[in-house]
């Protein structure tokens, strides 16, 4: 092999290399980033054990709501068909968390409950906010697209 095709094939060998170390890093990186959602059973079984971070999705279990009196601190339930996990809470709820609510809650395992540092409260299913809903009018010029809430209707072409 001449010395120049040497010298190509180390560099092309050598770029191959570098490729692959910044790849390796940024998706070593990105998973450091990353929140898995979990429902209470699968946190029960035992597959956010590895985890740090993780979210816990489910529903606020009717009647497990108690405030602290002296503080922001709230405790709850979060349950799904087949099991429940006590959630821990400091700090200002969504205005739509209530019993029997969807909830998305972000934090890490501690001696047996969940201690959250995020809670998020789902929306009506028919909530659509208005961004959305003008681009949607805007894409289907003439057509009615449904309506939620106390805005006027959108006008349709006869």
């Amino acid at each position: 092999m001449n010395p120049t095709r040497k010298r190509r094939l180390i560099i092309v060998v050598m770029v191959l290399i570098a490729a692959a170390v910044a790849g390796g890093l940024t998706v070593f990186a990105l998973q450091q980033n990353m929140n898995y959602l979990f429902t209470p059973s699968q946190v029960q079984e035992g597959q956010a054990r590895s985890y740090k971070t993780f979210r816990l999705g489910g529903m606020v279990k009717e009647g497990s709501i108690q405030r602290s009196s002296d503080s922001l601190k709230v405790t709850f339930t979060v349950v799904d068909a087949d099991g429940a996990m006590p959630v821990e809470y400091t700090g200002i709820l969504p205005d739509l968390f209530r019993d029997n609510q969807s909830v998305i809650t972000t934090g890490h395992m501690e001696d047996g409950h969940f201690v959250a540092t995020e809670v998020l409260a789902k929306h009506d299913e028919t909530y659509m906010p208005k961004e959305l809903k003008d681009a949607m009018a805007k894409a289907h010029k003439g057509r009615k697209v449904a309506e939620t809430g106390d805005q006027p209707p959108a006008a349709t072409k006869p």
